[in-house]
């Protein structure tokens, strides 16, 4: 991913910051995304929420759900701003994420949506499970401590 934010055309749009408190992230996967023009319009803009979207796999095809994207105002036609949008990825991922669902507390969570190095508006959605209290206290633990021991390290010098 370094590599890719050294590049001038890959943009971050709207990134899901609390979805790696809220679910821990096994594996993660860049799909496709179905958009108008107008909705890439407003892309561009920055004007994009995906923290309380999730994404499912209905009727053989893979959809995001409740994102938000704000209207562009030029536009001649507009867009539904959290309308259903359609995920592109393969049969063969498709059939994985469907399988990784139907097991018991899996989730597809987005974390970033984004424009890559070619200009194309591109979502990586993580297979998630849902953490428990003490598993936020944890990770918030040991994210105090990473904390800590880098000012300590700092102090040294």
């Amino acid at each position: 991913m370094a590599k890719e934010k050294s590049n001038p055309n890959y943009k971050v749009i709207a990134e899901n910051r609390r979805a790696r408190y809220d679910y821990a992230i096994e594996d993660d996967l860049e799909c496709g995304i179905i958009l108008t023009g107008s909705e890439v319009k407003s892309l561009r803009e920055h004007s994009a929420n995906v923290a309380e979207s999730y994404a499912e796999v209905h009727d053989g095809e893979l959809w995001l759900v409740n994102s938000y994207i704000a209207p562009y105002d030029r536009a001649m036609f507009g867009h539904d701003e959290k309308r259903r949008r359609k995920l592109l990825v393969s049969r063969k991922e498709l059939a994985r994420l469907w399988s990784d669902t139907q097991r018991k507390g899996m989730t597809l969570v987005p974390l970033v949506l984004y424009f890559n190095h070619r200009g194309m508006a591109k979502l990586k959605i993580g297979i998630a499970k849902g953490k428990k209290v003490a598993d936020k206290r944890a990770t918030e633990a040991k994210r105090d401590w990473q904390r800590q021991k880098a000012r300590l390290l700092r102090d040294a010098r």
